[in-house]
């Protein structure tokens, strides 16, 4: 059983193992995708495969749509040459059901595998083609956060990007500025409109990627390599859009366990491929059953029909309230919270440290007692519900291979949105006192702890990467367990830092309480157990 196989006469083994296939003429989706495309999606990873790709598989089975995504990648080439391309960009979904059941399902909805480089020039100039064609409706993201940022962690702009406000659009070497480069293609040829669309996990996504890619229009402007009427087509909301999602679906890296599962099948395209640049793929994804994506019903050209796949569309202010119930209080807190206290107790899986009766304690108690106090109610999903399965379903989940340290990186870009607008929302309330939180300052001295590199039984582990794990461990690269430290000397650099926080945590009231929590997690091994027991009683 491989991918290529289902291009010729379909083995009826695949029925017999459980493998749902493509149940529609994907050739013919191919050429219509390529006459008149609508839908090009940037970011080739597996929650593009595990969700938005899968979506699409859906109306396409149901004969309710004609039309595949093409998919473009700009940081990450050898994903497109090794796990896209050698397969005729098929891939296989497996779900990975709390109950025990597992769902298998060939995605055939990627019709064309691009790369978003003029190192590839052919692709490239595909890329343009697509953006000049007016049945383009809409370009999506999952580029991960730090792909729409043209500033470094020091808030300096990064050299790409200078040598790119001064470059011809088609010579750009940041995806914003290719992007942007792609839009004023369009311009040129037809000023049809287009949706921008993020659906990456990040708060106000649309905004993060609106205010990358105007950067570099506002710049060709100014630096006279474009003319005005370009800019005027890319601030109009009727002509080009952006915007806002939010996102949630658990896609980990391809697991060996799902490998074995599959080979064991007859299924033999299980490669794991672990690019030059560290990213973990293969012909397969696996994910968890839950998913939501929620997105601002704001498309100046139309859009497919996704809605029928049970993607929900709304207005900003309704995506708004969802995005802040899920990133700062009903999944991702709780994640970064695992993610640290896993490492720092040597777990290796999300749900084993749910078997954890302290680490599922703190995570509950956190989301219920601290913020769900903030949460409001979007309407379209219920706060409750959604924690309950969260916690309940979701986390807990045996088969689900997730780890601590996966969802540790780049924790320094997390923190300002995951905790620091809880703490925000703690100041502006007249009801709520700042000074009650015990359980969010335990998840940021947890993370001073953890810049330590020095798990609870005094082991060395290694740290998940991150842009400035090493401008802020230095801060704690002196301290040592069992020793006494004035905490104030060696934690106020970091806990005064509002790009970290979001806010400066002394003046908020809790940096003494988050430096006293820490001389209690570093008071010798076994402290960090000690500690959690303590707060949790």
């Amino acid at each position: 059983m491989k991918l290529m196989d289902l291009q010729n006469e379909v083995s009826a083994v695949w029925q017999e193992k459980g493998y749902e296939l493509p149940s529609y003429d994907r050739e013919e989706v191919k050429a219509k995708t390529k006459e008149n495309p609508t839908w090009v999606h940037f970011g080739a990873g597996n929650i593009f495969r595990a969700f938005p790709a899968e979506c699409l598989q859906r109306v396409l089975n149901r004969g309710e749509y004609d039309r595949g995504v093409i998919v473009a990648e700009s940081f990450d080439h050898e994903i497109i040459t090794k796990a896209y391309k050698p397969y005729d960009s098929l891939s296989l979904s497996v779900v990975l059901k709390a109950n025990g059941t597992i769902e298998k399902k060939v995605v055939g909805s990627v019709v064309e595998a691009l790369v978003a480089d003029q190192a590839e020039p052919e692709d490239f100039a595909r890329l343009f083609e697509i953006f000049a064609n007016p049945s383009l409706q809409m370009a999506s993201f999952t580029i991960t956060e730090k792909g729409y940022s043209i500033y470094d962690g020091k808030g300096d702009i990064l050299p790409v990007v200078e040598t790119g406000f001064h470059e011809e659009p088609e010579k750009q070497g940041h995806l914003m500025g290719r992007v942007a480069a792609l839009c004023y293609k369009r311009f040129q040829a037809c000023a049809a409109p287009i949706a921008l669309a993020s659906m990456d996990n990040c708060s106000h996504n649309g905004d993060k990627l609106k205010a990358g890619v105007m950067a570099f229009v506002e710049a060709w402007v100014k630096n006279g390599i474009v003319d005005k009427a370009f800019e005027e087509y890319m601030k109009d909301e009727n002509k080009v859009s952006f915007p806002w999602s939010m996102i949630d679906k658990i896609t980990p890296r391809p697991d060996e366990n799902v490998k074995a599962m599959l080979e064991k099948d007859g299924f033999e395209d299980t490669n794991l491929i672990i690019t030059s640049r560290n990213t973990y793929t293969s012909p397969f994804v696996n994910s968890e059953e839950t998913g939501y994506l929620v997105i601002e019903d704001k498309f100046p050209n139309g859009r497919p029909p996704l809605d029928k796949a049970g993607i929900l569309f709304t207005d900003r202010e309704t995506v708004d309230k969802v995005e802040k119930m899920k990133v700062c209080t009903c999944l991702n807190p709780l994640h970064t919270a695992l993610a640290i206290y896993g490492c720092l107790l040597s777990h290796t899986t999300i749900h084993d440290e749910m078997e954890d009766a302290e680490l599922s304690t703190f995570v509950e108690k956190m989301c219920y007692e601290e913020g769900m106090p903030v949460v409001v109610n979007p309407g379209i999903i219920d706060p409750k519900d959604f924690a309950n399965a969260v916690l309940k379903l979701r986390l807990p989940n045996p088969f689900m291979p997730d780890t601590p340290q996966r969802i540790a990186c780049d924790t320094s870009q997390k923190l300002p949105i995951r905790f620091g607008e809880t703490i925000k929302s703690y100041l502006a309330s007249d009801a709520l006192d700042v000074n009650t939180l015990t359980l969010v300052p335990l998840v940021l001295a947890g993370w001073c702890r953890y810049l330590m590199g020095v798990n609870d039984a005094g082991e060395v582990f290694e740290q998940s990467p991150d842009p400035r794990l090493d401008e802020v461990k230095k801060y704690v690269a002196d301290v040592t367990l069992g020793t006494d430290v004035d905490a104030h000397k060696v934690l106020e650099p970091i806990l005064k830092d509002e790009t970290i926080f979001a806010v400066n945590l002394y003046e908020a009231g809790l940096g003494e309480k988050v430096e006293g929590m820490f001389r209690e997690l570093i008071a010798g091994p076994g402290a960090v157990r000690a500690t959690l027991k303590k707060y949790l009683a």
